[in-house]
């Protein structure tokens, strides 16, 4: 990452984003797509920030993926036509106007992996023609999503309730695990090659087959995917360095802290800093693999052991402690959830001018 002066930034803690250093992985990934002739989605819950859609837009990006119709109803209102709930949505009657407001100003997909959630839908939109469906699938990492032999019923009910299959989807999450990579990215290609398959033999044609998490969105030229959906690689976090699918160059976000707090080991406690970067800010995901709950930039041994609401602990073995008041950059664990903490984000340009953007879908989750 470049260098920038700390002090710029009003307040700590805050997020930062390097905007060429953003720009350069949103035309990395596109560039990939493109060459590949794969349709890049990028799922947008990642960074929740209009200024940045718009940019996936620019690269070429037809829409976007989102979560949760509140995040649908952001990218919309901030001129994002085209959509996809990449979600196993469960509708209530209070969704009714919302969803049929969606598909008339844009288009939209909705995910689902049931026959249930696709009568709900149906009931309380009238079977509005502008909502298509796309069928998760469960390629590996047994959270929702239905196996490649259980996806023709579903497929049936969406035809008998006269709406429009689009076509499947898979997150293979198992590739965030150390090794898992390649795993993950065949068993993703045997899910949507064998979902093809079936659903083609009861007479349904797939259009769009869509995965490619962030880990194994570059190796998705080799399976039947004709789209990905990639969110994290616009920031990059401590998962993806450490999984070693990133370099230091290609992280865009850190978290601009301060120590508040510095202690020299002493009987049996450690020489430790204490920041005011803690939980509300870096959140507490951690893998059982992670070495901390984030990475110190320009100190690699200094380990982020333990957060509290507003405070993080960094055990220190890189020579001198830092004096209180010297402000650091903390690449976090989950870039994803980091983001949804803030209201604004502070963003460095090219000649290190200093700007905000508004967070606008901080909080959409429903």
């Amino acid at each position: 990452m470049r260098e920038f002066d700390l002090d710029r930034i009003p307040y700590t803690p805050a997020i930062v984003i390097d905007e060429t250093i953003l720009d350069a992985n949103i035309a990395a990934m596109a560039d990939f797509a493109a060459a590949n002739h794969l349709t890049l989605r990028p799922h947008a819950k990642t960074h929740k920030i209009a200024a940045i859609a718009h940019k996936q837009l620019a690269a070429g990006s037809p829409g976007l993926a989102v979560a949760t119709l509140g995040e649908a109803q952001y990218f919309i209102a901030a001129g994002v036509t085209d959509l996809f709930i990449a979600y196993p949505v469960w509708a209530t009657a209070d969704d009714a106007e919302l969803l049929a407001r969606l598909a008339t100003d844009g288009t939209l997909a909705v995910g689902t992996d049931s026959v249930e959630a696709v009568h709900c839908l149906a009931d309380i939109t009238g079977e509005h023609p502008g909502i298509e469906w796309m069928i998760e699938l469960n390629s590996g990492h047994h959270r929702s999503g239905v196996f490649s032999d259980q996806v023709v019923p579903i497929a049936q009910t969406i035809a008998q309730r006269n709406m429009t299959l689009r076509g499947v989807f898979t997150f293979p999450g198992h590739s965030y695990a150390p090794g898992e990579h390649d795993t993950a990215a065949a068993d993703e290609a045997e899910t949507l090659h064998a979902a093809q398959h079936e659903l083609a033999a009861a007479g349904f044609d797939v259009a769009v087959r869509s995965g490619g998490s962030s880990p194994t969105a570059t190796a998705t030229v080799a399976n039947a995917a004709t789209e990905i959906r990639p969110g994290v690689y616009v920031f990059g976090d401590t998962q993806q360095l450490e999984l070693g699918r990133i370099d230091y160059d290609d992280i865009a976000l850190t978290v601009v802290t301060t120590v508040v707090s510095r202690h020299d080991a002493h009987a049996d406690a450690p020489a430790r800093i204490i920041i005011d970067a803690g939980s509300k800010i870096l959140a507490t995901d951690r893998a059982p693999w992670a070495t901390g709950h984030g990475r110190v930039l320009g100190h690699p041994d200094a380990r982020i052991t333990a957060v509290s609401e507003h405070h993080g602990t960094i055990i220190w073995d890189d020579g001198e402690l830092p004096a209180i008041g010297t402000r650091l950059r903390v690449i976090p664990n989950h870039v994803c959830v980091a983001v949804n903490l803030v209201d604004e984000v502070f963003v460095i340009d090219g000649e290190q001018r200093v700007s905000t953007w508004q967070v606008g879908a901080r909080g959409m989750n429903t």
